[in-house]
């Protein structure tokens, strides 16, 4: 799949359940810095862990923290795996900016409730720089 020259690579079972289809869609929202979705869908009080990199508490401090993250254009998003249950949920697989740098992720997602339609409270980010 191809989106506004974003390529995206992610398995056919991604959109069988309705948590792991929007944990796809904001998947693509974040590669695509696309700050409304993202916005729309976490709450208030969202705490984002980068784990030894940094704390991001707050609505307000995550919109700030992607607006600094804009110069960082998305070439490539492969989605390996995407796993929920319940409160939880977590995606991994890479990403290759436009400079051609490659990063391996993991976001662990907590979600206010286990319904289909709930907010994520927080996210622990893993992030490595690859060969």
């Amino acid at each position: 799949m191809e989106y506004n020259g974003l390529k995206i690579i992610c398995p056919d079972d991604c959109g069988n359940a309705p948590k792991k289809y929007f944990l796809k869609e904001l998947s693509i929202a974040f590669a695509k810095n696309d700050l409304a979705f993202m916005v729309d869908n976490i709450t208030e009080d969202f705490n984002w862990n980068i784990v030894g990199k940094k704390l991001i508490q707050g609505k307000d401090s995550f919109v700030e923290t992607l607006k600094q993250m804009q110069n960082n254009k998305v070439k490539e998003l492969h989605i390996s795996n995407i796993i929920t249950h319940g409160y939880d949920g977590s995606v991994n697989g890479t990403f290759i900016l436009e400079n051609k740098k490659i990063y391996a992720f993991c976001n662990v997602y907590k979600f206010i409730s286990p319904r289909n339609n709930s907010k994520i409270k927080e996210c622990t980010s893993y992030v490595i720089e690859s060969l």
